[in-house]
């Protein structure tokens, strides 16, 4: 009994770390335990599972699922013979990491590309229009410059993420398989 409880209190320890810095890339902790409870597991839990390991609700469990699996880190497995949903992490960490922050960064780079892009036509047209008085048409070619060299950052983080996912990053950052 001793065994098992040193080998519970050693794993959630691990769990308790994972929810904690999940936590710092916008995934609850809820969420992050139940990585952790799938990272530990020897096979695939269903809902009720994570459910009854982790004590929280079915909702909160299918919330937390529903976001591992929008950043590729859990996959719904199949199982001959059950009916309900399986789940179980995706063993390539390097791939989750990739797929995170790829997820993540794109998102907003496309926002905020957007949101400049738009901003710098409507500042082309105010520095443009002769009405506009000569203290606003420099404020608009300075905002327009700022934005135009912002807009160059998102284009080298877009090439970064490329490399991501075409693993050209490894290239320059190889993972290092030691094997003792």
């Amino acid at each position: 009994m001793k065994d098992t409880e040193a080998l519970m209190r050693t794993r959630n320890m691990v769990i308790d770390a994972l929810a904690q810095n999940m936590n710092l890339y916008g995934i609850t902790p809820s969420a992050g335990r139940l990585y952790g409870l799938l990272f530990f597991s020897d096979k695939p839990l269903t809902l009720d599972d994570m459910k009854e390991e982790l004590g929280m609700s079915k909702t909160s469990m299918s919330t937390s699922v529903r976001s591992l699996l929008e950043l590729n880190m859990v996959e719904k497995v199949w199982v001959k013979g059950e009916r309900k949903d399986l789940y179980t992490i995706k063993e390539d960490w390097y791939q989750c990491f990739f797929d995170f922050f790829t997820i993540k960064w794109r998102t907003a780079i496309t926002t905020n590309t957007s949101a400049m892009e738009k901003s710098i036509t409507k500042l082309q047209e105010l520095a443009n229009d002769p009405k506009t008085s000569e203290d606003i048409r420099e404020q608009a070619i300075i905002d327009i410059k700022k934005l135009e060299d912002r807009l160059e950052y998102y284009e080298w983080q877009n090439r970064l993420i490329d490399s991501f996912e075409t693993k050209d990053i490894l290239n320059f950052i190889p993972i290092d398989n030691k094997k003792d």
